[in-house]
């Protein structure tokens, strides 16, 4: 009994720790098969057809150190991942419009990641943002905002997203901080490398 009541104690906590659900009994003690906790890559490479050269982007460096402005703690997933929350927050961060899928209840976060089979909804940077002169997934067109101090129109291009969100986003920390020095949106061939 006492063996069955530590093994109980232990399946619990690798199944809490794992994110897996457990079904426990005095009778016998069965964990059901952990589902595997999905986990995103810890290094991406981007622009893998661009003229300057790939981005290696840290996505573990992101996710797990103080990188948000105020350097508070990680990067929030829905400062990217814009999409991934539901329609009413979307609506607080202006330019952005969209979250996905449209109905979605939802807000994107490590915890939800392990638990979610479909946590992004099944949109990724590219179903929205495509390459200049090609259809996007999801929509019949690349989206497009008002540039902030004009009346022009921006096309939200693959490029044109990832540079105002990823520059723009070390733009204000140099703003914030005098402790870091992030490639900002005027040093291309910090992040690009041949």
């Amino acid at each position: 009994m006492r063996r069955a009541i530590t093994l109980s104690v232990l399946v619990i906590c690798v199944g809490l720790c794992a994110g897996s659900g457990v079904s426990v009994s005095m009778q016998e003690t069965v964990a059901t098969p952990p589902q595997e906790m999905k986990k995103p890559q810890e290094v991406y490479i981007l622009a893998k057809e661009n003229k300057l050269g790939t981005v290696t982007f840290s996505h573990i460096n992101h996710i797990t150190k103080n990188r948000n402005i105020d350097a508070t703690g990680p990067v929030a997933c829905v400062e990217c991942h814009h999409t991934a929350q539901p329609a009413s927050e979307v609506l607080k961060t202006p330019p952005l419009k969209t979250a996905w899928p449209a109905d979605r209840t939802t807000t994107l976060t490590a915890e939800l990641l392990g638990k979610d089979p479909n946590p992004l909804g099944g949109a990724t940077c590219h179903s929205c943002h495509s390459r200049a002169g090609m259809k996007p997934e999801v929509w019949p067109e690349i989206p497009q905002i008002k540039h902030e101090s004009s009346t022009a129109m921006i096309t939200l291009t693959n490029q044109q997203a990832f540079h105002r969100n990823c520059a723009g986003c070390h733009d204000e920390v140099v703003k914030h901080r005098k402790d870091v020095k992030p490639p900002t949106s005027m040093k291309c061939m910090s992040c690009h490398k041949k």
